[in-house]
């Protein structure tokens, strides 16, 4: 291990499942990794599929597993020889069981491939897999792990959005690897997490002492998010971030209050995404009669995201909680007035620079949303706001430098 305090780090990133373009985790070791490449670190992300597309000078170690969960060849059946592989019968079994091992079984698979060479790194930084493989390695290895937000908050707002007792077992199956995470969380020795308020929470549902965590908020990508003066906001369009069936990020209420805008107001949404078919959130649609006011843009690419953005004239975050928001960063960097909930960590991204409104109403985001829409002044002004408050409070920079004052003070510890 390095010995001087002001010298390169090694550095092994541990990812179990990090998609580049959508959930905050793999925004998070994308953006992260290339930045501690940026200060001088070595950084190695051992990750599992989806490929992160990491940038710079960050290096990837492709990690092989079922990836039962590829939208490509979603749940498929394994071939016998695959599943002559202990890790992968038991992945493949929770999988069939309703479970989400994943996090579980990529631990395993983590110390496997680490075996013979944790010498090659001074600390090893987990992205919530919070797994026993983890658990393992950090008596060999300083370890750190990230927690982006308590994953019980999920589990609950799941359970409590169905009826039936079949739906709430299932939910209750699927996060039933949260037992794992709260046990392993408790012996390491360092948690990141994204926010004061994310920290307060896992605190409290982790039963962690909150002198162990270290708050690091994320960064926006700038060069990515960035305004396209020259393309004319359309009047009227609105454009979401998430168009998944979860109800922790309140699709379902946006829903409802566009259907309430458009009786009163000339209004389109742009959904980045698409519906599950025969999904909550389309059969939502068809009640609401509401389908001719939607685009759904399907799987795009980065540059138009940054477009569908350009044109709108709002950005809505309708989460019920989020442990950070980079949906609002993100806006925000596009200079794009932003309506956000006050769900969870948002008021510390959102700030001044956002329209906020409690989450779980309808009835406010539909006001907040006529209100916007009325007031032209008003929306030049959020947007600037964003674009200011962005550029000033969270860089990658800033948040790769913090996390490394976190390293050394793991691995000083450690020693």
């Amino acid at each position: 291990m390095s010995e001087k305090t002001n010298q390169p780090l090694r550095i092994c990133m541990i990812s179990y499942r990090s998609n580049p373009h959508s959930g905050g985790q793999g925004v998070y070791i994308r953006n992260l990794a290339k930045a501690l490449c940026e200060l001088g670190h070595e950084v190695d992300v051992l990750a599992g599929p989806p490929d992160p597309l990491l940038e710079g000078a960050a290096r990837l170690i492709p990690v092989e597993t079922l990836d039962l969960y590829n939208p490509e060849a979603l749940f498929r059946t394994p071939r016998l020889d695959e599943l002559k592989d202990p890790v992968n019968l038991m992945e493949w079994i929770g999988t069939s069981t309703m479970g989400y091992p994943e996090p579980f079984t990529f631990g395993f698979r983590a110390v496997r491939h680490l075996k013979d060479q944790l010498h090659k790194y001074d600390i090893i930084h987990d992205n919530q897999s919070l797994s026993y493989g983890i658990e393992k390695l950090s008596r060999k290895i300083p370890t750190v792990a990230t927690i982006h937000h308590p994953m019980t908050v999920d589990r609950r707002l799941a359970v409590r959005s169905v009826r039936a007792p079949w739906k709430k077992f299932k939910h209750l199956r699927w996060y039933s690897f949260i037992g794992m995470q709260k046990r392993v969380s408790r012996k390491l020795p360092k948690i990141i997490t994204v926010s004061e308020f994310s920290k307060k929470d896992i605190a409290r549902e982790y039963a962690i002492d909150p002198s162990r965590f270290s708050v690091v908020p994320n960064g926006i990508s700038t060069e990515l998010f960035h305004p396209m003066p020259a393309i004319p906001r359309e009047p009227g369009r609105l454009i979401v971030t998430n168009s998944a069936d979860m109800p922790l990020k309140g699709l379902y209420h946006l829903l409802e209050a566009l259907h309430r805008v458009s009786l009163t107001h000339s209004v389109r949404l742009t959904v980045i995404g698409k519906a599950k078919e025969k999904g909550g959130i389309e059969k939502l649609i068809k009640k609401l009669n509401i389908a001719h006011l939607i685009d759904f843009t399907g799987r795009i690419d980065h540059h138009q995201f940054v477009r569908e953005y350009a044109k709108a004239s709002i950005a809505v975050v309708p989460s019920l909680y989020e442990g950070f928001g980079l949906p609002v960063g993100e806006a925000m960097a596009t200079a794009t007035p932003v309506i956000s909930t006050t769900g969870g960590a948002l008021p510390e991204v959102a700030g001044d620079a956002a329209l906020l409104v409690p989450p779980g109403n309808s009835n406010a985001l539909a006001k907040a949303i006529c209100s916007l829409l009325d007031d032209p002044e008003k929306r030049k002004q959020l947007g600037a706001a964003g674009y200011n408050r962005v550029h000033e409070h969270f860089t990658w920079k800033n948040a790769a430098e913090k996390t490394v004052e976190t390293y050394r003070e793991v691995i000083r510890d450690y020693r």
